[in-house]
């Protein structure tokens, strides 16, 4: 599980904010094709379905290529197994390849570069916000059927990048151990020694550079300036309480990370291997984020990209995102067409009043101070 990066404006709908991501449009350089074709070179120019003919039509390319690459989605993880296993049930002509599920979202962009021009290439990305910022040079435009009903401030205009589920950052922890912190502070004291976990690098991994983020706005700075969750790490670090583990199922489910800083989509998913085990959000500021899908512009297989990014912004991906706890992108439009799984987003914790999320800028800006930083603040 170790990987990678809002207001609420209805009340079981999350997770927008005015002031979240104000994507700059992009141009692609892709052309778009005229008529249907299955071939790999139109495949990889397709923008939309509209350029293969029909979905009949891309559905016919991706099970011509016979294979699919994807890259970093552990199956326990926003309940991707489950997601997996159902795109394999309903295309079995398509053989997925998963590959490196623990890696971060900077870890998959380097195994696209290593392993660029061969077949072993990841088709597709799922990947942390700041991140995707930064290499939308590697990405394809596309625009899946059901693009309208993304909100505007959660996905790149053309579809370079686009969110897809989300969270609120939260503190997972073993109740039989620990007393349970009534704010972010109380984890630098004695009774959480040697035993706060973060998931992941904050400068590679999304999940980690939330972590920064919630304790950044839950001690009184703002998402301009990353430094007084950087100073909060160190003083845990400094406290002694910090633990430099990369956080897996394994390593919770054994106690060597009993405190884990974590989406809480995630953290809720261990208390199934321990009754013990609860998830804090804290109260006051907040914190969320989406995990965004692209697709690699020189994937191997175009055609099947293009059919996993349908996939999965489809109603019954969607819903099988709420059933793993995580909020999908397209939960406003579901719930006004009456498409929304109810009983799991009844199930959905309460968001916290007061929610952020970081803009472009903020996450640019946050991404160059940790990289100046963090290492030395938590040596």
């Amino acid at each position: 599980m170790s990987r990678h990066a809002l207001r609420r404006i209805a009340p079981a709908v999350a997770l927008l904010t005015a002031s979240a991501i104000a994507l700059a449009a992009c141009s692609s350089s892709s052309d778009a094709t005229d008529g249907a074709s299955d071939s790999a070179s139109d495949a990889a120019a397709a923008t939309s379905v509209a350029d293969f003919g029909t979905f009949a039509d891309l559905e016919a390319a991706a099970k011509a290529e016979g294979k699919l690459n994807v890259i970093a989605l552990p199956r326990d993880w926003a309940n991707y197994g489950e997601i997996i296993d159902a795109f394999k049930k309903k295309y079995p002509e398509i053989e997925v390849t998963e590959q490196s599920p623990d890696v971060s979202s900077a870890e998959e962009i380097q195994a696209a570069t290593t392993n660029a021009g061969l077949d072993t290439a990841p088709d597709v990305f799922d990947l942390g916000l700041t991140v995707a910022l930064q290499n939308t040079d590697k990405f394809a435009a596309y625009k899946v059927q059901t693009f309208d009903e993304i909100p505007d401030a959660l996905k790149e205009p053309t579809g370079l990048f686009v969110g897809d589920y989300s969270g609120y950052m939260s503190v997972g922890y073993d109740s039989s151990r620990f007393p349970e912190p009534a704010q972010i502070t109380d984890l630098l004291g004695e009774d959480y020694k040697g035993s706060v976990a973060i998931n992941g690098d904050p400068t590679q991994a999304g999940a980690a550079f939330a972590a920064v983020g919630l304790a950044t706005v839950q001690n009184g700075g703002t998402l301009d300036d990353f430094q007084p969750g950087i100073d909060f790490f160190s003083e845990l670090q400094k406290a002694g309480n910090l633990l430099k583990v990369d956080v897996t199922t394994g390593t919770i489910a054994s106690g060597e990370t009993p405190v884990v800083f974590d989406w809480d989509y995630l953290n809720a998913t261990h208390s199934a291997d321990n009754a013990n085990w609860k998830v804090k959000v804290f109260s006051g500021t907040g914190y969320a984020g989406y995990y965004n899908q692209a697709i690699n512009k020189d994937a191997p297989n175009p055609a099947a990209a293009r059919l996993w990014q349908e996939f999965l912004y489809s109603d019954d991906v969607q819903n099988l995102w709420l059933a793993g706890g995580a909020r999908p992108v397209r939960m406003e439009a579901m719930t006004k067409a009456g498409t929304i799984d109810e009983t799991a987003a009844a199930k959905l914790p309460a968001a916290p009043s007061d929610t952020v999320v970081p803009t472009e800028a903020q996450s640019k800006a946050a991404g160059a101070l940790l990289g100046e930083k963090w290492a030395s603040a938590v040596q």
